[in-house]
């Protein structure tokens, strides 16, 4: 049985650090309110990948906390990582299903009305809408949608979702009042000084949204 909750879904960049290690940085990050982790490498070889990937499940492991790899199927098998995030470019969903099985969580980023409809047709896990605002963290993402597309894809999706891009305190109640499960945030964390601390502020917001009618 699957169980996880995208309330405060964060991904990962170690070139927002600030020089921190990235076990302290999603760790704290977890404490503060972290319900989902994404690891995103795009620069780094194969084995560094999976040694990052390693250390990140077992740290994330007794918080009860997923481990989800971001584009790398290889990575998510070796590891026994909890789920795998693709893209519209990346590995077709009915492949990466048929090799990491039912038991594992996939996400699918969708970019407009037509990728929904689309995953409509799939039992993915969740969607990502991306991005919700133009950010520097993703520079081959597609136009951004808004809240407007946030608010079309919600109402149209058979799935759970989470908004990615561009995302912090400023707007974050604003994508859970658009529809979507939960937000993905990137710099919001990984740059913040204190991360325990900028994640419980982002879950509290998030909570609190969630609870007003």
């Amino acid at each position: 049985m699957k169980t996880f909750d995208l309330s405060l879904y964060l991904v990962t960049d170690r070139s927002l650090s600030l020089g921190r290690p990235l076990k302290y940085i999603v760790e704290e990050a977890v404490k503060g309110g972290v319900t989902m982790v994404q690891l995103r490498e795009k620069t780094c070889s194969s084995k560094e990948f999976h040694e990052l990937a390693v250390q990140l499940k077992q740290c994330l492991q007794p918080y009860g906390v997923p481990l989800i790899i971001n584009d790398r199927l290889d990575i998510a098998l070796a590891c026994n990582a909890d789920g795998l995030h693709i893209g519209q470019n990346d590995i077709p969903y009915v492949i990466a299903r048929k090799l990491l099985g039912k038991d594992k969580i996939i996400g699918l980023s969708v970019e407009n009305r037509q990728d929904v409809v689309e995953a409509n047709q799939c039992d993915v896990d969740y969607i990502g809408i991306s991005p919700v605002f133009s950010t520097p963290t993703k520079t081959d993402a597609a136009q951004a949608l808004g809240l407007p597309g946030v608010r079309e894809i919600t109402e149209i999706s058979k799935h759970p979702s989470v908004g990615i891009g561009g995302i912090n305190e400023s707007n974050a109640k604003e994508i859970i009042r658009a529809g979507a499960d939960g937000i993905s945030v990137v710099s919001a964390i990984m740059s913040a000084p204190d991360p325990k601390c900028a994640a419980f502020r982002l879950s509290e917001i998030i909570n609190q949204t969630k609870q007003q009618p």
